[in-house]
């Protein structure tokens, strides 16, 4: 694979400390989800790269596709819960609204925009990924 880009973050505390990017660029405190402390989670952070991951996907499978949509908004819900083995997974909801597309047409962008994402390609197999798509 021809790597186009790397990044790098650090985190201290885990759930409950600080995590910020190596360059500088971005620095936030962590908080667990209920604790009543300021803070962001990773469940958080993975659901704001997935969406701006894939809804920068959809003009790429749109032009390969040969669509024109007006406009689209992509929003992403992860979940985190304990499997039967011990440990803990993730659990995603992938909403994907596509304007000037009619219904076949904006799943289908869709589900060839999920073949295309570097973050559905990371989850592919590994986490429970539901696709629900709206043509608006």
């Amino acid at each position: 694979m021809k790597i186009f880009y790397k990044t790098r973050a650090t985190a201290t505390g885990g759930r409950s400390g600080r995590t910020a990017l190596d360059d500088g660029s971005l620095a936030l405190d962590l908080a667990l989800p209920g604790s009543g402390k300021a803070g962001a989670n990773p469940e958080q952070l993975f659901a704001m790269g997935y969406a701006a991951c894939f809804d920068n996907a959809l003009p790429v499978a749109a032009k390969q596709l040969k669509l024109t949509p007006s406009g689209t908004r992509t929003s992403v819900e992860v979940g985190i819960g304990q499997i039967a083995e011990g440990g803990y997974a993730l659990d995603i909801d992938l909403y994907v609204e596509v304007q000037g597309l009619d219904e076949a047409d904006a799943r289908k962008l869709a589900e060839v925009t999920h073949r295309v994402c570097p973050y559905s390609n990371a989850t592919h197999g590994n986490i429970d990924v539901r696709l629900h798509v709206y043509a608006a």
